[in-house]
């Protein structure tokens, strides 16, 4: 089995594990377990909190310590644990702390599997920009698999999720050990004290290009966390309405979601050509205004014939939304940052994104939820509108802010090879 197709069942493994609840424990606490908004949003910001620290900290580990491999596996076990054990939960509090156990350690995991397949590509003599996008498409592929098994067998109310996303975590920590060993950085003879505890990465910072860049990875960080956490619930609440209960949107609400990740692969793959004509700057821009559409649809959709098209063209553009700036900020990184640096860099960024962002997400979506919650209806139309209106100046701000002269020529092979 060549390199490249074991990354590929790597990636789909990774993604497997997250799609199996990520999407769909919102509901199941908002609608089973009987959580308030605020509740839900302090459990998803489990994944916040935990990211602040574990991916730099499991990245310097992996840098300086412990093969990125080996770690992968550990990472993975314990996850498969606290996964196991959540679904047995029914208190807010507990299934708080549980899943900042799980969160503590999946976060690391996302930035150590870039790190193992970069490793992996690069010693195969492959350009790890051009051949990273077609089989991180797998990781999307399985999210999607996993959102379909939980919505087609009716599970996305139940904690049948959180066991197989148990399961998917087990065999994963298994499926790991057979990858290639990954070196650790060789130590350095007198070197600071910042090289000894593996701080590195955070010299980025006093660049002000690097420190604006991982500033807006953090804020749109916040916005990615607010679309998985109340993406879901929000088809839910259409039920609440007679002439929508039997609808399709209402019974199968993570395919309709699923959608999303679909249009994830079409992008991801569009990635080499845009990064190379048009440089991380004019992508990410394009992903904020994506954002600010994705929103604005959700604003005005429901199950109705036209309104199902808002919300199938919602679907479509989170894909440009969360891949433009998503996977192009990662790519970004692994060209601005020396290779010795290279898991630290990419904790730091998957810090930004799903630490500090994304418990600023969770926290205020909750909030935000909540304000136009009036006898347990919320009123979606303004919450989506205000969540709209956030990206938009998000866009704004960025375009005056972010100074950055793309330069074709210094960009690795971006073309799709063959």
């Amino acid at each position: 089995m060549g390199i490249k197709t074991r990354l590929r069942f790597m990636s789909f493994l990774q993604y497997f594990i997250w799609g199996s609840w990520l999407i769909t424990l919102g509901s199941y606490m908002l609608n089973t377990l009987g959580f308030s908004g605020v509740e839900v949003g302090i459990v998803y910001s489990s994944k916040g909190i935990a990211a602040v620290i574990m991916p730099t900290l499991m990245g310097i580990i992996a840098d300086k310590w412990i093969k990125a491999n080996y770690l992968y596996t550990a990472c993975h076990l314990i996850c498969a644990g606290a996964l196991f054990y959540a679904a047995s939960v029914s208190d807010p509090t507990v299934m708080f702390w549980v899943m900042l156990v799980n969160a503590m350690f999946f976060m690391p995991t996302l930035a150590l599997s870039n790190t193992v397949s970069y490793f992996c590509l690069e010693k195969a003599n492959l350009d790890t920009v051009t051949n990273f996008p077609p089989i991180r498409v797998f990781g999307t592929v399985g999210f999607i698999i996993a959102m379909w098994t939980i919505s087609l067998g009716q599970f996305e109310l139940s904690n049948v999720q959180l066991y197989i996303a148990a399961g998917a975590s087990l065999l994963l920590a298994l499926y790991s050990l057979t990858m290639p060993s990954i070196p650790t950085a060789n130590k350095k003879k007198n070197q600071g004290w910042v090289s000894m505890l593996g701080l590195d990465a955070f010299v980025l910072f006093k660049k002000p290009k690097m420190a604006v860049f991982f500033l807006f990875a953090m804020l749109l960080g916040a916005v990615l966390q607010i679309t998985n956490t109340f993406g879901n619930p929000f088809l839910h609440d259409f039920g609440l309405n007679p002439l929508f209960a039997d609808s399709l949107v209402v019974k199968y609400p993570s395919i309709l979601l699923s959608v999303s990740q679909m249009a994830e692969v079409v992008f991801i793959l569009a990635i080499p050509f845009f990064l190379k004509r048009y440089g991380i700057k004019t992508v990410m821009l394009v992903s904020m205004i994506a954002w600010t559409l994705r929103f604005g649809l959700f604003a005005f959709g429901d199950p109705t014939p036209f309104g199902t098209v808002l919300l199938l063209l919602s679907m479509i553009v989170y894909g440009c939304a969360f891949d433009f700036f998503n996977i192009s900020g990662a790519i970004f990184v692994e060209q601005e940052v020396s290779k010795d640096i290279r898991a630290s860099a990419q904790g730091l960024f998957m810090t930004m994104v799903n630490g500090v962002g994304a418990y600023v997400g969770a926290i205020l979506s909750g909030m935000v939820v909540d304000y136009f919650t009036v006898d347990g209806v919320k009123d979606w139309t303004m919450i989506w509108l205000i969540f709209a209106a956030y990206t938009l100046v998000l866009a704004i701000v960025f375009q005056f802010t972010f100074r950055y002269k793309h330069e074709p020529e210094k960009m690795k092979n971006l073309e799709i090879t063959h």
